[in-house]
C-alpha cells in the first residue's frame, strides 16, 4: 500500500505545471535568504554589544592599574641645629665638704650654737667645751707673769743703784756685773711666763669648735653634755661656700664627648624644677667593673638641692647642623639603618644613613642625606627599591 501511495505522489508531482514549480523554488530561496539575514543581524548585534562591553572594561582596567600605585607621604627635611644631649643620673653632694672636729684637749660640750642648714662665716663658733679648769690654769699663769715682771723691776732698780755707787768706790765692778745678770734673768723669766700664759690662752681658744671657712652646715654629730676628745671624730660637716654638685655617672663613650665648662640641667628626683649648672670636672679614670666614670656638675646653692639626694642631668655636649626625621622614617635591617627616598621619576630608592642624636624631636641623620631629598615618612617597610609611588609632600612639625 505504501508503494502505491508513493507512486501516486510522484505521478502527481510530475503532473504539476511548470509555473507552480517555479513559485515553490522562489519561495524556498526567499526563506533561505531571510534566515541568512537574520543570522547576520544577530551576529552584528552581538559584535556591537561585545565592543561596548570592551570599551567599558578598558577604563576600569586602567583605573585598577592606577589604584595599585600606592600614595605615600614624603617630606624634605632640610637641615636643623641639633643639640647633642647626654643624659645621666647620679647623686647630689657638696662640692667641697669639710669635716670639722675638735683640735684641743677636749672635754664636756657645753653649747652647740648651729643647726644643719645654718650659714656660718669663717671663724664662727659652732660649739663650746667646758673650760673651767683651763681658765683657772690661765689665771695662775697670768699671776706668774706679774710676779716675774715685779722681780724684773727690782733687779733693774738694784742695777741702777749699783751703777751709781761703783763710781764712788762703794762697790766693786764685779757686784755690778752680778746685778746686771740678775736683771737679765728676771727679764727672761718674764718672757717665759708670758709665753706660758699665751699658750694656755691659745689652748683654751681651741676648745671652741670653729668654722674654718664660710659655708653651709650640712650635719652635726654632737650634743651638749657629750664628752669629746681631740682626734678623728667629726662633729660637723660644712659645704664650703654653700657650693653643691652632682656626681653624674656616664658611660665611657659619653665622657669622651665632654669638656669642663659645658652647660647642664639638673632635676632632683620628685621635683619638676631644673637647675642650671656646668661641668667643672670630668673623671680621669673609668671604673673597670661598671665601665662608667663621673662628670661633676657644679650647682649654686638652693634649698631644693639636698646633698645625698638622687637627680638626673641633661648635659649639652655640643650642637651640629643635620637633617632631622621622625623615627617612623628610619628603618633598619641586617645591613644597617636606611631610609626610602623618592626620585624625580616618582620611584623609591633605598639610602643607607648613619644615625646621630635621638631625642623627642626626632632622629638626626649624621650622614647619608643632605636634607634636599624627598624622604618617605612612613610605610617604608612595605616598599621596595624601584617601586612606582604617588608622593604627597607634607611639612614636618618641629
Amino acid at each position: 500500500m505504501n508503494y502505491e501511495t508513493s507512486t501516486i505522489a510522484a505521478d502527481e508531482h510530475l503532473a504539476l505545471p511548470g509555473g507552480e514549480v517555479d513559485r515553490r523554488s522562489r519561495r524556498r530561496r526567499l526563506y533561505i535568504a531571510l534566515a541568512i539575514g537574520a543570522m547576520l543581524a544577530v551576529g552584528i548585534l552581538w559584535y556591537a554589544m561585545a565592543g561596548s562591553r570592551g570599551q567599558e572594561t578598558l577604563p576600569k582596567a586602567a583605573g585598577a592599574r592606577s589604584q595599585q600605585i600606592p600614595a605615600i607621604s614624603v617630606a624634605v627635611p632640610g637641615r636643623d641645629t641639633v643639640r647633642s644631649i647626654i643624659n645621666g643620673t647620679g647623686s647630689l653632694a657638696a662640692r667641697r665638704e669639710m669635716p670639722i672636729g675638735i683640735v684641743g684637749e677636749g672635754g664636756v660640750v657645753t653649747r652647740v650654737l648651729v643647726e644643719p642648714g645654718t650659714w656660718v662665716r669663717a671663724g664662727q663658733v659652732l660649739a663650746t667645751v667646758d673650760r673651767s679648769v683651763q681658765v683657772q690654769t690661765a689665771q695662775s699663769l697670768a699671776a706668774g707673769v706679774e710676779v716675774a715682771r715685779a722681780d724684773a723691776r727690782i733687779a733693774q732698780t738694784e742695777l741702777d743703784r749699783a751703777l751709781q755707787l761703783v763710781d764712788r768706790g762703794f762697790i766693786s765692778r764685779a757686784d755690778v756685773d752680778r746685778r746686771q745678770a740678775t736683771r737679765d734673768a728676771a727679764r727672761a723669766r718674764v718672757s717665759v711666763a708670758e709665753a706660758q700664759l699665751a699658750e694656755a690662752r691659745a689652748r683654751n681658744q681651741r676648745l671652741d669648735i670653729r668654722a674654718p671657712e664660710a659655708g653651709l652646715v650640712l650635719a652635726r654629730a654632737v650634743e651638749p653634755g657629750q664628752i669629746v676628745q681631740g682626734g678623728n671624730a667629726v662633729l660637723f660637716r660644712i659645704a664650703a661656700g654653700g657650693q653643691l654638685e652632682m656626681l653624674a655617672q656616664l658611660s665611657e663613650s659619653d665622657l669622651v664627648r665632654l669638656r669642663p665648662g659645658v652647660p647642664a640641667q639638673v632635676t632632683p628626683v620628685g621635683s619638676s624644677t631644673s637647675f642650671e649648672g656646668q661641668v667643672w670636672q670630668v673623671s680621669p679614670v673609668i671604673d673597670p667593673q661598671t665601665r662608667q666614670g663621673i662628670a661633676r656638675i657644679a650647682l649654686p646653692y638652693d634649698p631644693a638641692l639636698r646633698p645625698g639626694g638622687f637627680a638626673s642631668a641633661r648635659i649639652m655636649a655640643g650642637a651640629s647642623s643635620s637633617p632631622l626625621l621622625p623615627e617612623s622614617a628610619v628603618l633598619s635591617d641586617s645591613d644597617g639603618n636606611y631610609v626610602y627616598i623618592v626620585n624625580a621619576r616618582d620611584e623609591t630608592e633605598r639610602r643607607a644613613v648613619t644615625i646621630g642624636e635621638v631625642s623627642d624631636q626626632g632622629v638626626s641623620i649624621a650622614s647619608g642625606l643632605d636634607g634636599t631629598e624627598r624622604v618617605v615618612l612612613s610605610a617604608g617597610g612595605f616598599l621596595s627599591p624601584g617601586q612606582k609611588v604617588q608622593p604627597r609632600t607634607v611639612s614636618l612639625q618641629r
